[in-house]
């Protein structure tokens, strides 16, 4: 029992280290692209740590089984190097018992990923589809920052609010509608109001009404412009509101993804249960593969135990795709890599093991005499 716990908890140590530095680097990254779009006006600032919490569901996915497979190497790979592993096996604790003991720990581990794939984070992916959509339908005034140039939700027109006081009223608007370049026209409006206001029609569509302006009109290639006072002044900054995102099948519900009978829909479930499966298969490989000798000391074999971990990853999006395009059948499914690389793992295994030495013992022998 002591035995079973120290191999568990030092395995955990790794993986937990691992999984906080991986998920570091990931939602940084996520964290600047959310926050760009954000900048861009894509949807308010407000809601850039809900959209990246949203997101945390399937960067954990992609992370845990990775951050599994590598904590068992470093975890494994540093008793070997401080001959812990050696004294292990010299009392009796054989290297199939401590992958008895790994495997435990990887079914916790694919339990929670299978979770996660298959019901939190496809509920994720909708709940951000809405938030995006209520966003969307929202845009106009609660995108515009006082004191700010920001482009309109139609990308016709460049806007600055010096103030926004109450009852929602602009006050001092400066606005650049620029040139339609599908139509071909070079005509440039700028037009500068004391107040303005948002409204918005039974379609969706929102329109921007200015009080008590001037609009310069003109090309910049051409010295002559018109200059026009005006009481009342109105244009469009948001067209007509779509009704709803796109939707994708990994936002779909596991139930109705069962009911949905096409190639995409069968690659979407094979690839939701795919990087669960992987994970007890790649403990059979990370097991074997950490062992190491004194001298190559406990990082040997991480970076081909990396580049392995790739490879796999990559057959499983090659998979996906193919599944897609009906290349390969629809019932061979995923299942074709997961056995190469269960045949993989259990050769590794077994290949130090007694029976394992004879049998390739004896064909070495049989070579030999047919020689």
């Amino acid at each position: 029992m002591i035995v079973f716990r120290y191999l568990i908890g030092e395995v955990l140590k790794a993986q937990f280290a691992v999984l906080i530095v991986l998920l570091t680097i990931f939602i940084s990254q996520q964290f600047v692209r959310v926050l760009a779009d954000a900048s861009d006006g894509e949807f308010p600032a407000s809601l850039v740590l809900t959209l990246l919490g949203l997101n945390l569901p399937q960067l954990t996915i992609l992370v845990l089984p990775l951050s599994f497979f590598l904590g068992i190497l470093l975890a494994h790979g540093r008793m070997y190097a401080e001959n812990e592993m050696v004294i292990l096996h010299g009392v009796g604790v054989s290297e199939w018992y401590v992958t008895r003991v790994t495997l435990l720990l990887g079914a916790f581990n694919l339990v929670f990923t299978m979770m996660l794939a298959l019901y939190v984070s496809p509920w994720a992916e909708e709940r951000q589809n809405q938030v995006l959509e209520q966003a969307k339908s929202e845009a106009g005034l609660a995108a515009l920052v006082q004191g700010r140039f920001q482009t309109s939700p139609n990308g016709r027109a460049v806007l600055f609010v010096e103030r926004i006081g109450k009852d929602n009223k602009l006050e001092n608007v400066f606005v650049a509608q620029l040139p339609d370049k599908q139509s071909g026209e070079h005509i440039t409006n700028v037009v500068v109001a004391e107040q303005g206001k948002v409204i918005e029609d039974a379609f969706g569509s929102q329109q921007l009404a200015l009080d008590s302006g001037i609009r310069y009109q003109g090309s910049p290639q051409v010295p002559d412009y018109q200059i026009i006072e005006f009481g009342g002044y109105q244009m469009e900054i948001k067209e007509q509101a779509v009704d709803e995102r796109s939707r994708k099948l990994s936002a779909m519900p596991i139930g109705q993804l069962f009911k949905t009978d096409t190639a995409e829909a069968v690659a979407e479930f094979h690839w939701r249960i795919a990087i669960p499966l992987a994970i007890p298969i790649m403990t059979l490989i990370a097991v074997p593969l950490a062992r190491v000798n004194v001298r190559q000391g406990k990082f040997a074999k991480i970076f081909p135990a990396i580049l392995l971990y790739l490879g796999y990853f990559g057959l499983m999006v090659a998979g996906r795709r193919a599944l897609e395009d009906e290349v390969i059948p629809l019932y061979l499914g995923m299942w074709w890599i997961h056995a190469s690389a269960l045949v993989l793992g259990i050769f590794l295994l077994s290949k130090e093991r007694p029976v394992a030495l004879k049998l390739f013992n004896s064909i070495k022998r049989k070579q030999v005499k047919t020689a």
